[in-house]
């Protein structure tokens, strides 16, 4: 099947290119790229993407197992997944269950890494020039970009993806910090989730050391970084 994953380059970012196979289906190819603070770092990470691509197709499949509807359709064994072709939603969905990042930024009254009492989700538009400003329900539902009972369904899914992955990371010795998600709408309506799951989108630590994109924002190399993911993918068991 992966013979046939070709099609025309819709779309190209720091991380990843999209080509769109036809109506039903698009490829999402993991670039060997690693970039920070909106592109201004940036470095070649060979094996990075087909680590991330690797990472994305393990997670969907579990959160599938659970019920959890998402676009992934397959995965080629190294760079690129074939996934359903959605109406993206744009908005960045955070989950958080520690104190870390942005939130310190606003939220200074809070120590860095403290244990929510619960999971927060918050809504971030989906813009680099903005560079993703914090919006609330409110915001989204009249500006038109989601209802509020979809919000609400993606609130729901977006907090059992977190219980589902916690769970897994705190089995392999691991502490799940935050993690990004995107969502989108299929032709029935149905809010699905979509883009990727990975060291790129979530802070995952053991023993206090990142196994994320972190670390390179904190000032360590590409070649550091795969090595991280390598680590990562082995005590996940991801193949």
């Amino acid at each position: 099947m992966a013979s046939n994953w070709v099609g025309e380059l819709i779309y190209e970012g720091k991380a990843k290119r999209v080509y769109r196979v036809n109506n039903e289906f698009l490829v999402m190819e993991f670039k060997d790229e690693v970039t920070a603070f909106d592109g201004v770092r940036k470095e070649y990470a060979p094996g990075k993407g087909r680590l991330a691509a690797a990472q994305t197709a393990f997670f969907m499949r579990l959160l599938d197992k659970y019920g959890i509807r998402n676009h992934l359709v397959d995965w080629d064994g190294d760079r690129k997944i074939l996934v359903r072709s959605l109406k993206m939603i744009p908005i960045e969905v955070i989950v958080r269950n520690y104190a870390y990042g942005s939130f310190l930024r606003r939220m200074p009254l809070v120590r860095p890494m403290t244990k929510f009492s619960r999971p927060l989700v918050e809504f971030h538009l989906k813009s680099d020039e903005l560079h993703d400003p914090l919006i609330t329900m409110d915001d989204i539902v009249e500006a038109g970009l989601a209802s509020r009972e979809q919000i609400n369904e993606i609130v729901n899914t977006a907090l059992s993806v977190n219980s589902i992955l916690s769970e897994l990371m705190i089995s392999r010795g691991l502490v799940l910090v935050d993690f990004k998600l995107e969502f989108g709408v299929d032709k029935s309506n149905n809010v699905v989730l979509a883009d990727e799951l990975s060291g790129d989108t979530m802070r995952v630590l053991i023993n206090g050391r990142h196994l994320d994109k972190e670390l390179f924002r904190k000032g360590a190399s590409a070649m550091d970084l795969v090595k991280a993911y390598e680590e990562l993918n082995k005590l996940l068991g991801i193949p």
